[in-house]
């Protein structure tokens, strides 16, 4: 069948608008129609050809739509179902039967390939040639996807899809290494260095577990006026002084826990140094492979803080983001505060007006 899609074909350039032929549904496979999908930095990265998935290549990872049709082994949706796609794992690997499946031992091929796990691609060109599918399970800058069952997540259907999209991973990012990793206790101090889609969502959940204080960091005024709206104590701009020794004299001691957003390794040093006794730093931001970040080890042992690397906030897509929705719903976690929507064809003003600051989280819809 035909789908529309943003393809991205050279790196670091606009995605262009194509009509794909989309092979058949394999049995784990469900064939969802698109309601609308976020647009988030890692597409970015990926586009960009930072993270290197083969080009030309179909992304999107957080897409929210309708089941149209199911593989003869798929269980867990029905044609009709409402549905948000999140990351994809083997559910097989000693991690995901733990349950830990963000750490599945496939998961660089299964969401960064290009492929599916056998090797082939569900989507070919006008010219016949192949273009890289299965995007996190998914490919969802398109009309119409192939997604691997286990990236599947069924959500009720009397919530709006234009809006459910990007709990499949930005906004599960922030609130899941809050809620999930680091869980803070009520009372406790927390700083959160940006704040994009990733960092507001963490402060969301700061704000829904009880934290006491809650310090927002960044550069962009906008930004830290609306993480006051959303509940924010406090909020340091980045661009004046010594970040850390502000964070500091906020809360007397330091932190008990920081969540590194941004991908910048200045600003990691900049968590570290704001940490309190045996604080902890959880780390989201994604950074180049290869990347270093130099901190103190001397004096630091006395200090007995700890660093958490953070993938898709913990979770379990299948239960968190349920979770998430009614919080959503009892009106503890706004997340819709964040979102602003565009046309699908406008695909690419919502990479730069994510880029450039001006929105904090875009999705786009399908007409």
């Amino acid at each position: 069948m035909k789908t529309l899609a943003a393809v991205a074909r050279d790196a670091g350039a606009p995605l262009v608008i194509e009509e794909l032929d989309l092979d058949e549904l394999r049995p784990t496979e469900v064939r969802v129609r698109m309601v609308a999908t976020g647009v988030c930095h890692t597409d970015a990265v990926v586009r960009d050809q930072i993270y290197p998935t083969p080009l030309p290549a179909v992304l999107g990872h957080e897409g929210a739509g309708i089941v149209e049709a199911v593989g003869g082994a798929v269980r867990s949706v029905a044609p009709g179902d409402h549905v948000v796609l999140s990351v994809n794992t083997c559910g097989r690997c000693r991690h995901c039967l733990e349950g830990a499946s963000t750490y599945c031992e496939s998961l660089y091929a299964l969401n960064f390939g290009g492929t599916r796990i056998d090797g082939s691609t569900a989507l070919t060109d006008a010219g016949g040639s192949a273009v890289s599918s299965h995007f996190f399970g998914q490919s969802s800058f398109a009309t119409y996807a192939n997604a691997d069952e286990r990236a599947v997540v069924k959500v009720p259907d009397d919530v709006p899809l234009e809006l459910m999209g990007p709990l499949g991973c930005g906004i599960q990012t922030g609130a899941g290494a809050v809620m999930n990793s680091l869980r803070p206790a009520a009372g406790t101090t927390f700083a959160v260095f940006g704040a994009g889609a990733v960092g507001l969502s963490a402060l969301l959940a700061a704000v829904a577990v009880g934290c006491g204080r809650i310090i927002a960091v960044d550069v962009n005024p906008d930004r830290l006026a609306l993480a006051l709206e959303l509940g924010a104590t406090d909020t340091v701009d980045a661009r004046e002084g010594d970040v850390a020794a502000r964070v500091k004299e906020l809360t007397g001691d330091g932190v008990d826990f920081a969540l590194e957003t941004s991908g910048r390794s200045d600003v990691l040093r900049q968590a570290v140094d704001s940490l309190g006794v045996r604080g902890t730093v959880g780390v989201v931001g994604a950074q180049a492979p290869g990347t270093e970040t130099a901190v103190e080890t001397g004096l630091s042992m006395t200090r007995g803080w700890s660093l958490k690397m953070i993938i898709e906030g913990d979770s379990i897509p299948q239960v968190f983001i349920p979770r998430l929705i009614e919080l959503w719903r009892q009106g503890r976690f706004p997340f819709d505060r964040l979102v602003e929507n565009f046309d699908f064809h406008d695909i690419n003003d919502a990479f730069s007006a994510s880029e450039n600051g001006e929105v904090v989280k875009p999705v786009v819809v399908f007409a």
